[in-house]
């Protein structure tokens, strides 16, 4: 076994997390430079779920936990936004 065997492992949310903040970009007044940061505390607020390959998971989701992914992913890329104004804004303020 070599650590290429794991190369294909993956957090589910990662790609998803990512599009989702570069589609909201725009809405929010963040640097682009902390959009990285934005993505990082929006993954945070959701559990990790690691996968090999994408439709491993999308299988097995019901409709019901689908709609929910989406919900919550929306709230986290919401909360990270406006948790990196913030933190710019108090940083600012220093």
């Amino acid at each position: 076994m070599s650590a290429s065997d794991f190369e294909s492992i993956h957090n589910h949310y990662e790609r998803i997390i990512f599009e989702a903040v570069l589609a909201s970009a725009a809405k929010y007044q963040v640097p682009r430079d902390q959009l990285a940061d934005v993505a990082c505390v929006a993954l945070n607020r959701l559990p990790p779920r690691y996968i090999r390959h994408d439709v491993d998971l999308v299988f097995y989701l019901t409709e019901n936990e689908r709609a929910h992914n989406e919900v919550a992913i929306a709230e986290a890329v919401k909360y990270a936004f406006e948790f990196v104004q913030a933190r710019s804004a108090m940083k600012a303020r220093s």
